[in-house]
């Protein structure tokens, strides 16, 4: 089984809303994770967005980077800028990184819900549909 790990800044809006399309997407046929180069918690807007279209994302968990420094990869998936530029090197991985950065929807509208949450959303299905695509069928 393939392994996916999805980063960005705090793990807690577009890292989790890729994770979640990954798992849909892929009928939970590859092991997947997310983490940030910080900790910031699950964002209830990113759950919120995600319900909307049917996709449960309340169990998930904001994890760090380090929590999986030593475990081996098949890809890692930047979704910010900051992420890949921070990304650590993967000691036990020979790991295919794709970087795509999306803009934080939480950072704007004053962090409220409203329609940057839905873009977000969609741009995000979009690049996970062409990731299926491009690099596991």
């Amino acid at each position: 089984m393939k392994k996916v790990l999805i980063l960005c800044t705090g793990n807690s809006c577009r890292s989790q809303i890729a994770h979640g399309f990954l798992n849909h997407l892929t009928d939970n046929s590859l092991s997947v994770f997310s983490a940030g180069v910080e900790k910031h918690g699950l964002n209830k807007n990113a759950v919120k967005c995600m319900a909307e279209i049917g996709i449960d994302i309340s169990y998930h968990n904001s994890n760090l980077i380090d929590e999986y420094l030593n475990e081996k990869f098949d890809f890692i998936i930047t979704v910010c800028d900051n992420a890949n530029e921070t990304c650590p090197v993967m000691p036990n991985s020979d790991v295919k990184k794709i970087h795509k950065n999306f803009t934080d929807p939480s950072k704007l509208n004053n962090g409220q819900y409203g329609n940057e949450f839905d873009e977000v959303r969609d741009q995000i299905k979009t690049f996970i549909i062409d990731f299926i695509k491009d690099e596991l069928i």
